[in-house]
């Protein structure tokens, strides 16, 4: 039997560090991957606002994670206090968006009290479980680049919102050459993209490494986006998005790349 994406090349790009079970997904359905990580996760550039809001944990009646990331660092300086965020304050609820968040605290044995039905930070606002009115909430993020759509949102519901860097998402130094080889070679079929700052790192480490006219290399190849944030980004800076993920998952990321590339199979044939 024929696998889906079976003599298919298909481009990832995704952080440096985490290889990811999208890759292995899409190997499973005949897919040759190549990486491009487009980003470079780290500390942010000082970790004294995040520190004195941890301290203050008992403070707040919400904490509120958008990224897997930011559970993690936030994980970590508990551990440097001796802390954990399994051992959080009894009054203190969490929020997750996004499966994969959700996942990580589970793992830390510190399970959310809140997921909303679609992985965006929209949808946490929409199905949130009670009035923002009078509630503290802290929002771990990324130091740059991030939306800052959840503080804002809950700043005018009534909340007191305190927003701190947890992490920085940089971008790396130059592309890998077996990617650059596939796409000067044209054999690209798909891209994909899991946040904005892939699509805006992306963007720059094709421009360093060929020039001005780097978007024609691109030319032949899909453009699929985990959801629709990600999706304005492809639109700002590649021009289009040819599929986007539904729900916003990396298994919908596959699934989006699998429905887009046989929708060309079908155009083709």
């Amino acid at each position: 039997m024929t696998l889906p994406l079976e003599g298919r090349t298909v481009l990832v790009t995704r952080a440096q560090e985490q290889q990811g079970e999208g890759r292995r997904q899409l190997e499973q359905l005949g897919a040759r991957v190549i990486d491009l990580p487009a980003l470079v996760i780290g500390p942010p550039d000082e970790w004294g606002p995040l520190d004195d809001a941890l301290d203050e944990l008992d403070e707040f009646h919400w904490l509120v994670f958008s990224s897997a990331n930011g559970v993690q660092a936030v994980e970590d300086r508990l551990q440097r206090q001796g802390k954990s965020l399994a051992r959080r304050p009894g009054t203190l609820k969490v929020a997750a968006v996004g499966r994969k968040t959700a996942s990580l605290l589970q793992e830390l044995g510190a399970d959310a009290d809140f997921v909303p039905p679609d992985f965006v930070a929209d949808s946490l606002i929409e199905h949130f479980p009670v009035s923002g009115w009078g509630l503290r909430l802290l929002i771990p993020r990324v130091q740059s680049g991030g939306r800052t759509l959840l503080a804002e949102a809950f700043g005018e519901a009534g909340a007191r919102v305190v927003e701190v860097a947890a992490y920085e998402s940089r971008c790396p130094e130059n592309i890998p050459e077996a990617a650059a080889t596939a796409l000067e070679a044209l054999e690209v079929d798909a891209i994909t993209f899991s946040s904005g700052k892939t699509v805006t790192h992306t963007s720059q480490l094709l421009e360093a490494r060929f020039g001005r006219d780097w978007r024609t290399l691109l030319a032949s190849s899909r453009v699929i986006s985990i959801g629709p944030q990600t999706s304005q980004r492809c639109k700002a800076l590649l021009g289009r998005v040819d599929g986007e993920a539904d729900p916003h998952t990396i298994e919908g990321l596959v699934q989006a790349s699998v429905q887009t590339l046989g929708e060309v199979m079908q155009t083709e044939g």
